[in-house]
């Protein structure tokens, strides 16, 4: 099938639009590209994990932090902030695993320590964009290598 994005060119318009402000909201790209590519690592959404590398190459990625992503806790790689990021994207990504909040408070206080409210938002924006493509994605079965404009 044919992404639905293209499909109604309204809808990802829309989409576009606020991937587009997202990137304007004071979080480094590289930071919003290591929580993209976490989410679609665990979402299994190969088109969108392969476009996410390409794309976190782009904006400055280390080769390091591309290696290890999955294994941030454990990597050197990673600031703080990121990792904060990072521990975001894999809640998001896992909210159905929790019986209780998908954002623990704990959590929530970390990512508090590094990012503003405006940042924080930037964050949740950016992370639920990047699962809306993983579900498409992986919805209409789109391989890996797939590019969009």
């Amino acid at each position: 099938m044919t992404n639905p994005a293209y499909l109604i060119p309204d809808a990802g318009q829309a989409i576009q639009m606020l991937l587009n402000a997202t990137l304007q909201g004071n979080v480094p790209e590289t930071t919003l590209m290591l929580a993209a590519v976490r989410g679609s690592q665990i979402n299994g959404g190969s088109a969108c994990l392969y476009a996410d590398l390409l794309r976190a190459e782009k904006a400055g990625v280390t080769d390091g932090q591309l290696a290890t992503v999955a294994a941030w806790r454990q990597s050197p790689y990673f600031t703080d902030a990121e990792r904060a990021a990072l521990a975001l994207a894999e809640a998001a990504a896992r909210m159905d695993d929790k019986s209780d909040h998908a954002v623990p408070d704990a959590l929530w206080n970390d990512l508090a320590e590094h990012y503003d409210e405006q940042q924080r938002a930037v964050l949740i924006l950016w992370i639920a964009c990047s699962g809306l493509f993983n579900i498409i994605t992986n919805i209409i079965q789109e391989p890996a290598g797939t590019t969009w404009s």
